[in-house]
C-alpha cells in the first residue's frame, strides 16, 4: 500500500475533475476507426435499391465474427440485451407454475424475463466471494418444475457454469428433460472461462452491447450465442414477428450501422479486457493491505474482465459505515461508487409480490457490504492510483 506522503501527492490536485462514476457512461471507447465504419455503412444504404435492409451485411458478418469469438456454433444479433433475454425465456414456453432460479443478486433484466415470460421466479443464493450463482443453493431449490436456471456473470466474471451443468443433469425435468443453464452475460463479454471464453459453455448465453458495457454498438445493441439449432431458428424469427416458426415476436433487430461499429469494438475487445485487467492488477497491489476492503475474487477457472471492481467492506463496515465510505469518496473526491446489486426483490415491488416468501438471507447481508469503485479500460496509471488514494484516504477518515 502507498505511503502517506504518496497518497498527499496524489490527492493533492484535488477531486476528480469531470468526477469518476461508477459505470462510467461509455464503457468501451471509440475513435476513427468506428466513425468510418458507422459512415460507411450509412453511404452503402444510400442506393434506395439497397436502403438499410432486413438483417442485411454486415450483420450476419458480425454475427459469424462473435460466434467463433466466444465459441459458439450460432450468433444472432438483436437490438438490447433484455429483448434477447426475453426471447431465451419464450423459447422455454414456460407455464404457470414452472419454475426459473435466478440469482437475487441481480439486475432486475433477468428475473423480468421470467415473469414477463409467465414463469416462476425463484431465488438462488449467490457465493458471497464472487457474487455468482450459488450451485449448491441452486441443488436444494431444484424441483419437478424447475425448467431453467439462469445465471448472470456478475460484474465481469462468469458463473460456474460446469457445476450448474452438473447440479441440472442431476434433476431433470419429468416432461422436459435436461434443465438449461442460460447465461446473462451482459456485463461480462470476452471474459474467459475454462480456457475458453464466456458463452462457450451452457445452453445459450445473452450479451450486452449497451453504451455502459465492455464494448458497446452506438450505445445500445445485443447478442445471443447458442450450439442448439433449435434456439438460433427460434431466436432469428422472433427477432422480426416469429413467422417462420409460428410463434409470437416483435421487431428487435440490429441495425447495420451499428453491426458495422460492432466489428470494430470485436476486434478491440481483447485490448479493453487487457486494459481492465491492468487497471485491476494495479489497484489489487496499492489496496492490498487495507484491511477494511476485500477485494474482488477471480477463481482459477475464470478470467475476470473487470466490468466493475467489485469490492466488499468487512462485516464491521456494513451497512451504515459503508454508506458513509460511498458518501465520503463522492462528495469530497468525486469517485462515485455504487452498490452492484442489492437482491432484486428489495427494490422491485412487482418482484417482491410475485415471490412471496422467499427470501435470501445471506445476499441480503452481502449487499450491505458491496460497494464498486469507478473502472474503465482508459484509465491511466496515474489516474488509477489517484483512485486508490482517494479510498485509502477515505477509510482511514472514518476508522
Amino acid at each position: 500500500m502507498m505511503d502517506a506522503a504518496e497518497r498527499r501527492t496524489l490527492l493533492a490536485a484535488g477531486p476528480f475533475n469531470p468526477p469518476w462514476r461508477g459505470e462510467p457512461l461509455l464503457g468501451s471507447s471509440y475513435d476513427e476507426q468506428e466513425i468510418e465504419a458507422a459512415v460507411a455503412a450509412m453511404r452503402d444504404s444510400l442506393d434506395p435499391h439497397v436502403g438499410f435492409g432486413f438483417s442485411a451485411s454486415p450483420i450476419p458478418e458480425f454475427e459469424q465474427e462473435f460466434a467463433a469469438y466466444v465459441g459458439a456454433k450460432h450468433a444472432v444479433a438483436v437490438n438490447s440485451a433484455g429483448p434477447g433475454l426475453d426471447i431465451m425465456m419464450r423459447y422455454l414456453n414456460l407455464q404457470p407454475g414452472d419454475e426459473v432460479i435466478v440469482p437475487a443478486c441481480n439486475y432486475q433484466a433477468a428475473p423480468l424475463a421470467v415473469y414477463g415470460a409467465g414463469g416462476q421466479v425463484v431465488w438462488g443464493e449467490v457465493d458471497e466471494a464472487t457474487l455468482q450463482l450459488d450451485p449448491a443453493d441452486v441443488e436444494t431449490k431444484m424441483s419437478s418444475r424447475t425448467r431453467a436456471i439462469f445465471p448472470v456473470h456478475m460484474n465481469g466474471l462468469s458463473a460456474p457454469i460446469a457445476e450448474l451443468e452438473e447440479v441440472a443433469a442431476r434433476h431433470p425435468h419429468p416432461q422436459h428433460g435436461p434443465v438449461p443453464v442460460i447465461g446473462d452475460a451482459a456485463r461480462a463479454c470476452g471474459g474467459g472461462y475454462r480456457g475458453g471464453k464466456i458463452g462457450g459453455f451452457g445452453f445459450a448465453t445473452v450479451y450486452s452491447f449497451h453504451t455502459m458495457k465492455n464494448m458497446t454498438t452506438l450505445g445500445e445493441g445485443g447478442m445471443i450465442t447458442t450450439d442448439s439449432d433449435a434456439v438460433e431458428q427460434y431466436a432469428r424469427s422472433v427477432r422480426m414477428y416469429g413467422n417462420a416458426v409460428e410463434a409470437w415476436g416483435t421487431s428487435n433487430v440490429m441495425t447495420k450501422v451499428q453491426a458495422a461499429v460492432g466489428r470494430v469494438q470485436l476486434r478491440k475487445l481483447d485490448g479493453f479486457i487487457a486494459d481492465r485487467r491492468r487497471v485491476a492488477a494495479q489497484r489489487n497491489e496499492l489496496l492490498a493491505d487495507l484491511p477494511e476492503l476485500i477485494l474482488p475474487a477471480e477463481p482459477a477457472d475464470c478470467v475476470h474482465s473487470y466490468y466493475l471492481y467489485t469490492c466488499q467492506v468487512v462485516d464491521a463496515w456494513a451497512g451504515p459505515r459503508r454508506d458513509a465510505l460511498i458518501q465520503l469518496l463522492g462528495e469530497e473526491y468525486g469517485l462515485y461508487c455504487v452498490i452492484a446489486n442489492p437482491p432484486v426483490y428489495q427494490g422491485r415491488r412487482i418482484l417482491r409480490e410475485h415471490t412471496p416468501g422467499q427470501s435470501c438471507p445471506r445476499s441480503e447481508a452481502l449487499a450491505q457490504r458491496l460497494l464498486c469503485v469507478p473502472i474503465h479500460p482508459s484509465m491511466s496509471p496515474q489516474v488509477n492510483a489517484q483512485v486508490c488514494a482517494a479510498v485509502i484516504d477515505a477509510v482511514e477518515r472514518l476508522r
